[in-house]
C-alpha cells in the first residue's frame, strides 16, 4: 500500500474514532443532566407528599412548600409543629416508594426559639451515623420547617449512569488499541521494507562476484590442461557445481522478497500429473544415481496449476527427502481422491522431524536444529515458498510422520 494511502486511512480513521469519543462524552454529559434533573423532580414529589401527609391533608400554600436551595439542598415549609420520628418514617416511605436510594441527612429547625430542634443522618444500608459534618443555614422567613441534604448526590448519579461511562471507557480503549495498532503496522512496515532492501541489496552484490566465478570456472573447466588432469577437473567440477548450487539458493532469496513485495503472479493453465511428476522425476535420478523413485499416480489426472511454481513444489519437496536421508533416498509419490479433492503425497524414508517441530517447519528462515542439518546446506526458504504458493492457488498441505521411518508430505487440490 503507498504511504499516501495508508497515512489518508490513518487520519480518516483517527478523526472518526475522536469524533464518536466527543459525541459519547456530550451524550454522557446531556444523561447525566437528564438524571440530575430527574432525581430533583423525584425529590420535590417526594418532599410534597411528605408534606401533604404531615398536615393531615389540610394544606394551604400558595407557593411550592419544597424550595431548592442549592444542587444537594431542599428547604421543606410546615405551618405546624410535627415530631421527628413522624418526619423520619414519612421520608423513608416516600423515599423507597420513589426509589431515591441515596444517603441524606436531615434537620428540623423553630425560628421562634432560633434553633435547629433535631438532626439526622439517614443511610441506604442503615449503618451507624456518619461523622460527616453537615451545614444547614436557617431559613429567615419560615417558622417551623425541615431541611434535607444529599451529601453523596454526585456518586448516586454517577453510579446510575455507570453503562454510560463503561461504554465511554471502552471507546477510549478501542482509542488506544487502534493507536497501537497503527503504530505497530508503520513500525512492521518499516521493518519490512528495510528486511527487503537488504535482502535485495545483498543477492544483487553477490550474483555480480559469482556470475564472474561462474563464467571463470566454466572457461577453465574447458581448458585442454584442466581436462588432461582429472584432479584439476574435479576441482574446477567442484567450483562450478557449489556455485551454481548457491545462484540457485540467491535466486529463491530474490524471489521471496519480490513475492512479499508486489505478490505472486500466477499463471494457472491444465497440467497432466503423471508426465509432469515423471519428468521431474527422470530429471533427479540423472543427477543422483541412488535416488529411488516410485510412482503411482492414476492416467489423466490434472489439476489447474502455474507450471513454473508448481514444478518448483515438487522439486523442493524431492530435492529436501534426498537431503534429509541418512540411506540411499526412496520416495513413493502416490495420488489419490475422495468426494472433497486430489490427494497427491510425498513419502521418504528420510530421518522424519519431531513432531514439535512440524507447525513451524513453513516459517521463513526456519530449519529444524538436527546433527544432518548441520551438514546440509540452505536458508530454510523452501518449504516456506512451497507454503506461499499452496495458498496461493487456494490448495493446502499437511506433514506427517511415518510410523516406520520418514516423512509424508500431502497436497489437496479441492475439486
Amino acid at each position: 500500500m503507498e504511504v499516501k494511502k495508508l497515512n489518508i486511512i490513518i487520519t480518516l480513521g483517527f478523526i472518526a474514532i475522536i469524533g464518536i469519543m466527543i459525541a459519547q462524552l456530550l451524550w454522557t454529559r446531556q444523561a447525566y443532566n437528564l438524571e440530575d434533573k430527574k432525581f430533583n423532580q423525584k425529590v420535590n414529589i417526594a418532599l410534597a407528599e411528605v408534606v401533604e401527609k404531615l398536615s393531615g391533608g389540610k394544606t394551604s400554600f400558595t407557593e411550592n412548600p419544597v424550595q431548592n436551595i442549592s444542587n444537594d439542598y431542599y428547604v421543606v415549609n410546615i405551618n405546624n409543629e410535627f415530631h421527628p420520628a413522624v418526619l423520619e418514617y414519612y421520608l423513608r416511605t416516600e423515599f423507597t416508594r420513589f426509589q431515591i436510594n441515596t444517603d441524606y441527612v436531615y434537620a428540623l429547625y423553630n425560628c421562634h426559639s432560633d434553633k435547629m430542634i433535631y438532626g439526622k443522618y439517614m443511610s441506604k444500608n442503615q449503618e451507624a451515623p456518619s461523622d460527616k459534618v453537615i451545614n444547614f443555614p436557617k431559613h429567615k422567613n419560615l417558622i417551623y420547617y425541615f431541611s434535607i441534604r444529599f451529601p453523596d448526590k454526585t456518586t448516586y448519579l454517577i453510579s446510575s449512569l455507570r453503562f454510560w461511562y463503561l461504554l465511554t471507557f471502552a471507546l477510549i480503549i478501542i482509542l488506544l488499541v487502534y493507536v497501537y495498532s497503527i503504530y505497530t503496522i508503520i513500525q512492521q512496515k518499516k521493518f519490512s521494507e528495510l528486511q527487503r532492501d537488504f535482502i535485495n541489496n545483498m543477492t544483487h552484490e553477490f550474483k555480480t562476484p559469482l556470475s564472474s566465478i561462474l563464467l571463470a570456472s566454466e572457461a577453465l573447466n574447458k581448458n585442454q590442461i584442466i581436462q588432461e588432469d582429472s584432479k584439476l577437473q574435479t576441482y574446477t567440477s567442484i567450483i562450478i557445481n557449489q556455485s551454481h548450487k548457491l545462484n540457485n539458493h540467491i535466486e529463491k532469496i530474490l524471489n521471496i522478497a519480490k513475492n512479499d513485495a508486489s505478490g505472486l503472479s500466477l499463471k494457472p493453465q491444465k497440467i497432466v500429473l503423471l508426465p509432469f511428476i515423471q519428468e521431474i522425476a527422470d530429471n533427479l535420478q540423472q543427477k543422483n544415481e541412488d535416488l529411488i523413485l516410485h510412482i503411482d499416480i492414476e492416467d489423466h489426472i490434472s489439476i489447474i496449476a502455474d507450471e513454473f511454481h508448481f514444478t518448483n513444489i515438487v522439486y523442493n519437496i524431492l530435492d529436501n527427502s534426498m537431503k534429509y536421508c541418512e540411506t540411499k533416498p526412496e520416495i513413493t509419490i502416490s495420488s489419490g481422491k475422495d468426494s472433497k479433492g486430489l490427494y497427491l503425497k510425498f513419502k521418504d524414508n528420510g530421518m522424519g522431524i519431531p513432531a514439535k517441530n512440524i507447525p513451524h517447519i513453513f516459517d521463513k528462515f526456519y530449519r529444524v536444529t538436527t546433527k544432518k542439518s548441520d551438514e546440509v546446506n540452505g536458508f530454510g526458504l523452501g518449504l516456506f515458498y512451497v507454503k506461499k504458493i499452496v495458498q496461493q492457488h487456494q490448495w493446502k498441505i499437511s506433514v506427517e510422520n511415518n510410523i516406520d521411518k520418514g516423512i509424508t508430505i500431502t497436497l489437496f487440490f479441492p475439486f
